[in-house]
């Protein structure tokens, strides 16, 4: 099991703005979305709540990887990629509906199982 470097770790807690998640479909056309409602579980998961996903939705459930881009405060962007999953029930979900606003609906939550990590084209994982 890989685990995200402390470097991306601190710089996760130091981040401005939404995450972009991006998943391709069947046909490898990719699709990005802003998500704000993310957390990063561990130092080998990021969660990110299904609010409102569609096209995304279907892209992990026919077997997408998936790619976390964020900024920090300094203007430093991190990418995180991975296998991901869609969790409706269990531990992770759980989790979720405790950090996830009240308001919005949390239908389940997307894990990324971090396997590679970079800061521009320095691969550090």
């Amino acid at each position: 099991m890989k685990v995200l470097p402390d470097l991306i770790i601190k710089e996760w807690n130091n981040r401005k703005g939404p995450i972009i998640l991006t998943t391709v479909n069947k046909e490898n056309i990719p699709n990005s979305i802003y998500a704000t409602c993310v957390s990063l579980y561990n130092s080998n998961t990021i969660c990110i709540a299904d609010n409102y996903l569609n096209k995304t939705k279907q892209n992990i459930l026919d077997g997408s990887y998936g790619v976390v881009l964020f900024i920090t405060e300094e203007n430093k962007s991190y990418q995180i990629k991975g296998q991901i999953e869609y969790i409706k029930e269990g531990e992770l979900y759980d989790d979720m509906k405790k950090w996830n606003p009240k308001d919005f609906p949390g239908h389940a939550v997307v894990a990324l199982k971090v396997e590679q990590a970079y800061s521009g084209a320095e691969k550090l994982l």
